[in-house]
């Protein structure tokens, strides 16, 4: 029989967890009112619109019988020089009513209008604020997603105590001593066994983790272990109660397939327990693996034994109990290894086994491994390489030729604090030919917003031309020293600016100071959809050929660039690939980036997935218009490829630009 354990646990990850949950509940509960106010707002505009159109067709009616009632009148008036006595009443009343009916359509109409003007300043107001929610739930969900990871990592990393009893039979070939050292062995292998059983039967998400037990790569610690009674029968055999103090341990790099969440939440943990060595009792091994815990009496007949998840060399020493007859030895010699690689975001395989993302440093037992840095899109690095002396590995991976290009940065990026560099060199604002064709337009993958439905499928008849970058500082203050145009942040009350969860106007910012230090390289921001427009109308003038904003679904199609996944690399936003919210390169959550900083998509446009909203052509049924790519400052699950958040025309943040297309 074995006793449960005895976990050391808090109940501190379960809480944060619970508080998370709730908040994102209240907040979907606030979206979900303002939906529907929106759509009630909507609607009321509709309905008033609805009334201004039947007071103007009325008032091309009462115009028209003003119109008449005069006429009649004048040719009573005519007829009146003729014949004093003919009542004219009649038709001086017919004209005043007519008048009067006249005068208070036209100020119903006025009323209308300042109704209706009313009423879409209401919309704006709920829009922004929907926006600003629809950023915060993402957020929140972020926040969910590495409360849950934590929760998780924690615990497999428990501690607990186990009793174990167990009895073998002596073999009559071995002695004494060897019998009571394989039968403790087997007590030990057993409670480990035990163990990481009961940790999973443990995990608040056990259900979910449970299928998945062989991805785990869960290990088991020996800290402590001694024998509590043990006794030798008359028939042959051999009982222990055996007392294990263990850890319990798991692979940081699988933790978020094991809940089915974006690898990323896992990238900012450390490198999996492998081959920490430290003084132990008996001839057990210091840590199990969950693969290495299947318990069979011949199996425990070996002496040899593995440590960590790395196979050593076969003549790896233990230390022996005071209980066996036999000499103390020495323990392994622990070596520190360091791994770097010249890309972001790969994979280290150790004998096999992962152990995460480069910067790597890990401690392992002197001894031949077989190292391999992978990364999608690259030729693995290999090599064998034999471990006596601390050293640092560098593995240079190299693009496959036949590689689409997935996004990676130009260049290597700092993670600290420090504000990041800006680079002068980025590319040059070319037009890109995209190709006529036919695409499924909407959330295909089904993380989306309700406005992303249902999918569509969309047919471009004919190609067009579009900016490969957003339009830059640089180019944007060319338009405004040629016309002496003034922007709407200039002119009106500032740009906003997000701030604790929704966008707070400053009248002091503009495209020229957006509330970051920028380059002209950077894309232009604070600009409205109306400013957009008047750009795209002088460079018109100026090359003359006709640039606007791209509609919708130009738009959609050329980010997506024959792809269906959500971002132009796949399903995961990923690490470094895109300046977005969390999304780990040097600029997310503090400024836009110079554009150009990352690979572009397989149509050659650069940024479509973050560094700032888009501007995109207004429907003639659009009381709004839509940005679309995500920003700098936006949860990454906003930058998918299909995400539109509607806003008033004349609203300008200094997470909002815009890029052009040119008419064939």
């Amino acid at each position: 029989m074995a006793a449960c354990a005895t976990f050391n646990v808090t109940a501190q990850d379960t809480v944060t967890v619970n508080a998370i949950e709730s908040e994102l509940s209240v907040k979907q509960t606030e979206l979900d009112n303002y939906t529907q106010i929106l759509d009630k707002h909507l609607s009321e505009e509709t309905r008033l619109q609805a009334q201004l159109d039947l007071l103007r067709t009325r008032s091309s009616d009462l115009d028209k019988e003003k119109n008449q009632a005069l006429d009649a009148m004048n040719d009573l008036y005519r007829r009146l020089i003729d014949d004093p006595s003919l009542d004219i009443s009649k038709a001086q009343t017919r004209y005043k009513e007519s008048v009067v009916d006249h005068k208070k359509n036209k100020d119903d109409i006025t009323m209308q209008l300042a109704a209706i003007a009313s009423h879409r300043k209401d919309i704006e107001q709920i829009r922004v604020t929907k926006h600003t929610l629809v950023n915060t739930l993402e957020s929140l969900k972020d926040q969910l997603s590495t409360a849950r990871v934590e929760r998780l990592r924690n615990e497999f990393t428990r501690e607990g105590t186990l009793e174990v009893d167990h009895t073998i039979n002596c073999k009559r070939t071995e002695t004494l001593a060897a019998c009571e050292q394989r039968g403790q062995q087997m007590a030990l292998q057993k409670s480990t066994k035990r163990f990481v059983d009961q940790l999973f039967a443990n995990l608040t998400e056990q259900r979910l983790v449970e299928p998945k037990r062989n991805l785990a790569g869960a290990q088991v610690q020996v800290l402590n272990s001694h024998v509590v009674s043990s006794a030798f029968s008359g028939q042959g055999n051999y009982s222990v109660n055996l007392s294990v103090s263990m850890r319990g341990d798991v692979n940081n790099s699988r933790l978020c397939s094991l809940i089915s969440v974006d690898n990323r939440f896992c990238a900012e943990y450390g490198t999996p327990m492998a081959g920490s060595v430290g003084a132990y009792q008996a001839n057990y091994p210091t840590v199990y693996s969950d693969s290495q815990l299947s318990f069979s009496e011949q199996a425990a007949t070996s002496n040899n034994v593995q440590v960590g998840r790395i196979n050593p060399p076969a003549a790896i020493e233990v230390i022996h109990s005071s209980s066996s007859n036999q000499p103390a030895k020495k323990t392994p010699v622990m070596v520190p290894v360091t791994l770097r690689s010249n890309v972001h975001d790969d994979e280290v395989f150790i004998n096999g086994v992962s152990y995460g993302s480069t910067k790597l440093s890990v401690n392992i037992p002197s001894g031949t491994y077989d190292i391999e840095v992978r990364k999608l899109g690259y030729k693995p690095y290999k090599k064998r390489v034999t471990i006596r002396k601390a050293q640092t590995i560098n593995a240079r991976l190299v693009k496959k030729p036949e590689s689409i290009a997935v996004p990676t940065p130009k260049r290597e990026q700092s993670n600290t604090k420090a504000s990041p560099t800006i680079v002068s060199q980025t590319p040059k604002n070319q037009i890109v030919i995209v190709p006529a064709g036919t695409f499924k337009m909407g959330d295909l993958v089904g993380n989306g917003l309700a406005n992303e439905r249902p999918v569509i499928e969309k047919v471009l008849s004919n190609s067009y031309g579009m900016q490969s970058t957003e339009v830059t500082v640089g180019e944007f203050r060319r338009f405004i020293e040629n016309t002496s145009y003034q922007t709407a942040a200039e002119k009106g009350r500032g740009c906003a600016y997000y701030k604790d969860g929704e966008p707070v106007w400053d009248l002091d910012y503009s495209w020229k100071a957006p509330g970051y230090e920028q380059a002209e390289s950077f894309p232009v921001v604070c600009v409205s959809y109306d400013d957009a427009k008047a750009y795209a109308n002088w460079l018109s003038a100026e090359q003359g050929e006709q640039f606007r904003l791209p509609n919708e679904v130009e738009w959609e199609y050329a980010a997506r660039a024959g792809t269906t996944s959500e971002y132009p690399w796949g399903n995961e936003i990923g690490k470094s690939l895109a300046n977005c919210g969390w999304c780990g390169s040097a600029w997310s959550n503090k400024s836009a980036s110079p554009v150009g900083e990352f690979s572009p998509n397989h149509y050659g446009l650069y940024d479509t997935v973050g560094n700032v909203w888009e501007w995109t052509q207004k429907r003639a049924s659009q009381s709004g218009v839509t940005v679309r790519g995500g920003a700098w400052n936006f949860a990454p699950s906003l930058a998918r490829v299909s995400t539109r958040l509607e806003l008033a025309t004349d609203f300008r943040a200094n997470y909002i630009g815009f890029r052009l297309v040119r008419e064939r």
